[in-house]
């Protein structure tokens, strides 16, 4: 195994042929900043060659960015064995690096291109010794590498031994339709290792069978310095090795050095996750919503007497924060450590009635939140934090919606004993809702949190007159928190959150 690895990102090459996503330039752009800034990746691949207008605008835009940085020779793109045209095409972009994409097995080969293994060995070099002669550097991908060393290894060792002075500085094995196991990927990487140790390999995993983050470890195992990743798992079919799940088992497992920064991790993959539209999994490892938060009323306990179900994955170290669920399972532990959060202060007596109550409405399936609390705590104590001492009410509103108009709403709110009514136009009913209560507080001389996500749902199998969810996640500076509302009218839950909001920015320090 090898001291340290290099980590090629290829999210805005390979990650970007995820069904539905095209990322533009000023999109790709940003991603490419934050992951060699910020997360410090070492390589990026961010554009296939010949591909479109679009593709060639992105690159010439980071290779411009890149060069003033310092970051030109961190930059990467995909060509094809076509003579001088893939070349061409990234060297005017401003690119210094080609990732040649050549055929790793020899049905690939025979069957594809139709053509004999030592024809495709002589193509190859022909595009190295162009690139070359302009000054760039050469990678080669040997597409479909697993299914080559599985039924055609002579092919294989054959093309390398053919090419392996050529100049070419890294061989890239991808496992292109993700078929192998563990097993299978730290057998085929140390056959390579073992017959050419002064090469330098990559390997880059494809989830068909969701094993690409364990054949991953087992690449770095067998000694390849190079290993892909996209962000949030991106890519054609089932995806590629997510970063996330590479950045920990570096670390804790194989204890191999790398540049990755760990607390950086949570910031780019929300980000890549809002510009790409597809979701982060709650209890995806490490960057879901829900991982580093405890259900269990015991492991509650366990982590207040003695950190006793904390394993080595700190949230700390990825920029996350530990929090403690609040449902059917939960016991006093759970309810202590969020009231501690909120700087809420119970009597024993109290917590044990809220505690019922949460456990209660658990059962219900209800889905609770940490805000949930000073709302649960003024239905069973009946005090300080009751409903009727809010200091935020809707006294009442109106909603107009009419086919070629923009909807309309008339808004009369309470605010600490005094009341104030104004109207706005939105995009949507909630839109000129919100615009409109901001209208008041911005009268106020006073700027409430803004709105950061916002999601809907209802029970699985529900129907039309179903509860609608609404939970909304608000940003105010460096603070988060989120809000819920229940209803059968989605609009009227959307309402329900924001009220929750209102009174949590007047009663709480959150």
């Amino acid at each position: 195994m090898r001291q340290s690895v290099e980590i090629l990102d290829t999210t805005l090459r390979d990650g970007e042929q995820t069904a539905g996503i095209s990322f533009n330039p000023d999109e790709k752009l940003a991603i490419a900043r934050l992951l060699l800034c910020e997360l410090k990746v070492n390589r990026l691949e961010v554009a296939s060659s010949r591909v479109s207008a679009g593709e060639k605008a992105a690159l010439e835009k980071i290779c411009t960015w890149a060069a003033s940085n310092g970051y030109i020779d961190a930059i990467e793109a995909l060509g094809f064995v076509d003579g001088n045209r893939s070349v061409d095409w990234i060297y005017d972009c401003g690119c210094r690096v080609i990732n040649i994409l050549a055929k790793g097995s020899l049905l690939h080969v025979t069957k594809q291109l139709k053509k004999t293994p030592a024809q495709h060995a002589a193509d190859i070099l022909s595009v190295v010794e162009y690139a070359t002669s302009k000054g760039m550097s050469c990678n080669l991908y040997l597409e479909d590498w697993s299914n080559g060393m599985l039924s055609s290894r002579d092919y294989v060792f054959g093309l390398v031994d053919v090419l392996k002075d050529s100049g070419i500085r890294r061989f890239m094995c991808p496992d292109t339709l993700g078929i192998l196991n563990p097993d299978q990927t730290f057998e085929l990487c140390s056959a390579m290792v073992e017959r050419y140790p002064d090469l330098m390999f990559d390997f880059h995993g494809h989830n068909d069978y969701d094993l690409a983050a364990a054949n991953t470890y087992m690449a770095a195992k067998a000694g390849f310095s190079g290993l892909h990743t996209t962000v949030n798992g991106l890519g054609e079919r089932t995806g590629n090795t997510p970063l996330a799940s590479v950045v920990a088992v570096l670390n804790d497992h194989l204890k191999v050095g790398n540049s990755l920064v760990e607390a950086k991790l949570n910031h780019v993959c929300k980000y890549v996750e809002s510009i790409s539209g597809i979701r982060i999994p709650d209890n995806k490892p490490l960057v879901g919503d829900a991982v580093f938060t405890q259900s269990s009323g015991v492991h509650a306990d366990g982590d207040r007497k003695g950190k006793l179900y904390m394993n080595p994955l700190m949230p700390e170290r990825f920029g996350r924060t530990r929090e403690y669920a609040l449902g059917k399972t939960s016991g006093k532990a759970n309810i202590i450590a969020n009231l501690d959060e909120l700087g809420i202060t119970l009597t024993p007596e109290q917590v044990k009635l809220v505690t019922d109550r949460v456990v209660e409405l658990g059962d219900k399936k209800e889905n609770l939140t940490k805000e949930d609390l000073p709302f649960i705590i003024a239905d069973v104590l009946k005090g300080g934090y009751s409903a009727a001492h809010d200091r935020i009410h809707i006294i009442n509103y109106t909603l107009q919606l009419a086919r070629g108009m923009h909807p309309v709403a008339v808004v009369k709110i309470e605010i600490n004993g005094r009341q104030y009514e104004d109207s706005c136009v939105g995009d949507g009913q909630y839109d000129a809702f919100m615009k409109a209560v901001r209208k008041i507080y911005a009268g106020l001389g006073r700027e409430l949190p803004r709105l950061a996500d916002y999601r809907v749902s209802i029970p699985a199998g529900g129907k039309t007159d179903a509860l609608v969810v609404t939970s909304i996640s608000w940003e105010s500076g460096e603070h988060h928190f989120r809000t819920r509302g229940v209803d059968s009218d989605q609009t009227e839950a959307a309402i329900k959150a924001t009220l929750k909001m209102l009174n949590i920015v007047e009663n709480l320090e959150y």
